[in-house]
């Protein structure tokens, strides 16, 4: 008789078919055609169009879903409109039973909805019914406990109104909920798009808003394609829009949005690194593998795509991977055994299938099972690609397949360069048994997210969002909960601040200089004033600009006082290339500190001389003029403290593991300052940034320059390094371009017309670089919104750290 340990060994795994009765019978029932869910109310198609939903492992026709026009969407965010501000005025408590209400009613239906997304979307059954599903339900019990304490937590904010969302295919449910629970919870109304292949979910879920009663028009689901979409992002009437899905679809609604004054959200594409360093389990590091790349059949768009191991141990890691890849079971989604299922639509197959082959003429080893695909349906083998060039085309471009590559490295420095050698940013994985390892390697990853000797684990407590051209903005925990809620509108701005006549005395020295001189001693002519024009500040010295060319700069009565540098695009790229090689991020918070808390000492010695500067500029008074140079110190002090106490949380994820949630600065930030007022906007706008380790290239008021770089004795006395402040003068329409354009500028913050906000958000698209636009007469500087925890969330980014523990 066999032993159990050789059972073990010969044992084949049967079939084990998930049934499909119930969600075939819910097609049957309710289709097989399915119009879109408008103001609590099934709606037939305005222009009568329906298109095929297929399941991907046979090809067969599932039902027809709408086509959803213009006249479509202009009925859902009509709908969404007018129930916006009843579901707003709900408040916290109300909006969190119905939130609570679809969590219950979402596990009650679990399996329904399970079966439903792996015929939709072709993923095993086990993903869906163990991974997704219960996700979906923590997202809303999760906000259902913001919604709750959403009065107390951000009783500054209100919602922005209403929420245009668009989801893509490979996770339908779960980025349903990931958009419409933070939207419900904090008092918007949605309009949701779910993805052209996979809208049953999402349809099944708009039965469920009315079996709970949710009051008609707060979600509405209009299904179509990418003209749908389109619709909804161009729609005057939608405040916010929330997308996942390509890089290139995220530069189009960057560049549509531009200047409309909507918030959006971006979750793009990734090409993310899976580090493994000699120390590791690689045990544990193949089955990590399973899941960061074969996982959904690597149709995620954090897929630990990318293996880089260290040279010490690749060959090794690649034998093991090829034994674990001969295991691997694929075949119906629908069957309990099977560990991958098909690919969503011959399209994606296609893409898969051409970029592999390219990838083999570059020179790259494939090795795929020896088993063969089933032959109905759209499935593709798991790939792993070697012998591949960190600048081959498989290395760089997101596949959205089960294809990984491997590359070697043989130190963490080079590991850190070869991860962040990619222009996404949206995950990475790092394999380590040495602890203070992994956290260096994390922290100098440029990712959104870093999981620690773990992969693709989410959890609605934590955010998960991109850095680069993985986009921006933050899904989950309490950052995905800000993008959808502003700050309460500021009361209006305070009139207009000094005296337009000249002092007093001012008058009578005027009235000394034009009396004559005594005949007996006539006055000597008049020296010529020192002539002093203020020169540009890049990289810890005063520069004169490219172009040659400088501006007069005039006071409130329209008299020379002075003339500014005319900076031009050259002096911007050098600027920036300054920020670059500032060596700033590095730096402790508590010398940032420091530092600043030096600058607000050293510019309060000076007080008598800015003080003058302004009422001379400005024609304000001179309890104006004080008032305006406290502030500004005081607002020196308030960053200074702030540079040390920004720091993160540990999300409190439902695992054995600590999550931390790290803010980071974005990089090189460009500040097109406030015109007004003179000194404390300037002040206000560029030095959160530095607080939290931004290098800062900013356009000074185009108006009051020379308070700006008056201000650069300031820096150049306060030990500020190199390069960390960097001062453009000149016009705004001249530098703004170039500064939005640039690939290396990282964020932008835009305080000036609607114009130039609408010109910096679409200029932006080229590397969808954050942008925080604002049109600077809707802010009191003075007041508590010109200062504290906003600016510091727009100069910074939140990573997040998985760190599991435990035997």
């Amino acid at each position: 008789m066999p032993k159990i340990a050789e059972l073990f060994e010969t044992m084949e795994y049967g079939p084990a078919p998930e049934a499909a009765d119930e969600a075939r019978a819910w097609i049957a029932a309710r289709g097989p055609r399915f119009g879109h869910y408008i103001g609590g109310a099934w709606r037939e198609p305005a222009d009568g169009e329906f298109f095929a939903t297929l399941d991907p492992s046979n090809e067969e026709q599932l039902g027809e879903i709408a086509r959803g026009s213009t006249v479509d969407v202009d009925r859902a965010v009509a709908a969404a409109r007018a129930a916006q501000a009843a579901w707003g005025d709900l408040g916290g408590h109300g909006r969190a039973r119905y939130l609570y209400a679809i969590a219950r009613h979402l596990q009650k239906h679990s399996r329904l909805f399970a079966t439903l997304e792996t015929l939709d979307n072709g993923k095993p059954i086990r993903e869906s019914r163990d991974i997704d599903i219960p996700l979906v339900a923590r997202h809303f019990y999760h906000h259902a406990g913001w919604a709750q304490l959403m009065e107390s937590e951000l009783a500054d904010c209100e919602p922005l109104g209403v929420a245009g969302q668009i989801i893509p295919w490979n996770f339908p449910l779960l980025m349903l909920a990931w958009k419409i629970a933070p939207a419900l919870a904090t008092g918007n109304t949605v309009v949701l798009k779910p993805a052209e292949f996979t809208s049953l979910t999402a349809l099944r879920f708009a039965e469920l808003c009315r079996e709970i009663d949710l009051p008609p028009g707060v979600v509405n689901i209009v299904t179509g394609d990418g003209r749908t979409g389109a619709a909804i992002v161009a729609h005057p009437d939608v405040d916010k829009i929330a997308f996942t899905g390509s890089t290139e679809v995220g530069r189009i609604i960057r560049e549509t949005t531009a200047g409309t004054g909507k918030k959006i959200s971006l979750e793009l594409g990734g090409k993310s690194p899976f580090l493994v360093f000699d120390d590791a389990d690689l045990d544990s590091v193949v089955e990590g593998v399973v899941d960061a790349i074969w996982f959904n059949q690597g149709q995620v768009c954090c897929a630990g795509s990318r293996i880089l191991a260290h040279e010490g141990i690749a060959d090794a890691l690649a034998d093991r991977l090829r034994a674990r890849m001969e295991t691997l079971r694929m075949g119906a989604p629908l069957d309990k055994s099977v560990d991958i299922g098909a690919i969503i639509a011959p399209v994606q197959l296609q893409k898969i299938e051409s970029l592999v082959e390219e990838g083999r003429e570059e020179g790259a080893t494939v090795w795929q099972p020896s088993w063969s695909v089933p032959r109905d349906g759209w499935f593709y083998p798991p790939t792993l690609c070697t012998d591949v060039s960190p600048a081959a085309k498989i290395a760089q471009v997101e596949i959205f397949g089960p294809v990984v590559v491997q590359m070697t490295f043989r130190t963490p420095a080079e590991a850190v360069a070869l991860a962040n050698n990619t222009r996404y940013g949206l995950a990475a994985s790092v394999w380590t048994e040495n602890v203070n390892l992994a956290l260096d390697i994390a922290s100098q990853i440029k990712a959104g997210t870093v999981w620690i000797n773990c992969t693709n684990v989410f959890d609605a407590a934590s955010g998960f969002g991109g850095y680069r051209e993985s986009g921006f903005g933050r899904e989950g925990g309490r950052e995905g909960l800000r993008e959808y809620v502003r700050r309460r509108s500021e009361a209006a701005e305070s009139g207009p601040r000094g005296n337009s006549d000249p002092a007093q005395g001012d008058e009578q020295a005027d009235a000394r200089a034009q009396a004559p001189a005594p005949a007996q001693a006539p006055a000597p002519a008049p020296l010529p004033a020192i002539d002093r024009t203020a020169k540009l500040y890049i990289g810890g010295r005063q520069a004169r600009p490219d172009g040659g060319y400088s501006l007069k700069v005039l006071d409130h009565q329209g008299r020379a006082a002075g003339e500014v540098a005319r900076g031009n695009r050259k002096d911007a790229r050098n600027a920036v290339e300054a920020a670059l090689a500032a060596s700033w991020a590095g730096t402790t918070a508590h010398l940032r500190a420091q530092i600043l808390y030096y600058a607000g000492e050293n510019l309060d010695a000076r007080r008598a001389a800015f003080e003058d500067r302004l009422r001379a500029l400005t024609g304000c008074d001179a309890e104006a003029a004080g008032r305006e140079v406290e502030a500004s110190v005081r607002r020196l002090f308030t960053y200074a403290a702030w540079a040390d106490k920004w720091d993160g949380a540990v999300h409190r994820t439902p695992f054995r593991n600590v999550t931390l949630a790290m803010p980071e600065p974005l990089g090189v930030m460009a500040v097109i300052c406030p015109p007004e007022p003179a000194l404390l906007g300037f002040i206000s706008s560029v030095v959160p940034s530095v607080a939290l380790g931004n290098s800062v290239v900013a356009v000074a008021s185009e108006r009051w320059p020379l308070l700006a770089t008056d201000f650069y004795q300031v820096i150049e006395t306060s030990d500020v390094p190199p390069g960390v402040i960097n001062i453009l003068t000149g016009v705004e329409e001249e530098l703004r371009p170039t500064l939005a354009g640039h690939d290396a500028v990282d964020g932008m913050w835009y305080f000036g017309t609607d114009e130039g906000a609408a010109d910096v958000e679409r200029r932006s698209a080229s590397n969808l670089k954050r942008t925080w636009v604002e049109a600077a007469r809707g802010r009191d500087w003075f007041g508590p919104g010109g200062e504290g925890r906003e600016f510091l969330r727009h100069a910074s980014q939140i990573k997040n750290i998985w760190v599991p523990y435990g035997e």
